[in-house]
């Protein structure tokens, strides 16, 4: 499981990094606003540890950037004690939960497993992105109304798309997660890209409205919108 720290105070996160990693996390951590943008824009994350205060962009822009996106990835913000005003923004800017500065190491494992749960999407049945919808039961996509076939590695492939959908899925979580692969290489890359490209003629090419883009350089997306 993915998680994104976006905290400048250099000892509160590296304590971060060394807790969730001791849990068995896979963490990445960004020191300021701009990074944190970036990362959270262009990469897959299970949840986000995101404190308000940072140098170039806020907490709260880098919020507002996640959700309107419609990612709804599981975001924890953190306050400081006084700030009172910062957690209702951020409450109203669509993060989940908040901790307030200092706190509790347990507390914090606490509530990302509570809102984890809450927030799982593996019991979801349908999935859809713009007029694509895919039903896993069925193991049906419709794209417009109209029915497309596709093989058991393009369906598994899609499934994981639009469960991201909105963020960028580079090839190193293709050839993890969908080819069972635990590093990058040729061989695996071209597969990749072999099989985007058939998905893509399936889903894509007979629609005037085109949702799975290529990242170039970093990856894939599918959105309804542009990236």
């Amino acid at each position: 499981m993915r998680v994104l720290v976006v905290e400048d105070e250099k000892k509160v996160a590296k304590a971060l990094m060394e807790g969730l990693t001791g849990e068995h996390y896979d963490v990445a951590v960004a020191a300021t606003g701009d990074e944190g943008f970036i990362l959270a824009n262009e990469q897959a994350f299970d949840f986000i540890v995101l404190d308000l205060m940072l140098p170039g962009r806020s907490g709260l822009e880098i919020l507002a950037a996640i959700r309107k996106r419609g990612s709804q990835t599981p975001v924890l913000v953190l306050t400081a004690r006084d700030a009172i005003e910062d957690r209702v923004l951020g409450l109203d800017g669509g993060a989940d939960d908040y901790l307030v500065k200092p706190f509790a190491f347990p507390e914090l494992l606490a509530r990302m497993r509570a809102l984890l749960r809450r927030g799982r999407n593996d019991h979801i049945v349908d999935l859809k992105v713009a007029d694509l919808e895919m039903n896993l039961l069925a193991r049906k996509v419709q794209r417009g109304g109209q029915s497309v076939l596709l093989t058991a590695k393009e369906f598994e492939l899609l499934e994981y798309f639009l469960r991201h959908s909105g963020s960028v899925v580079s090839r190193e979580m293709l050839a993890r997660d969908v080819w069972q692969q635990p590093g990058r290489d040729t061989t695996v890359d071209n597969l990749i890209d072999v099989h985007v490209a058939r998905l893509r003629k399936r889903i894509d090419e007979p629609f005037a409205r085109h949702l799975l883009k290529t990242i170039r350089g970093v990856g894939f997306c599918i959105s309804e919108t542009d990236t």
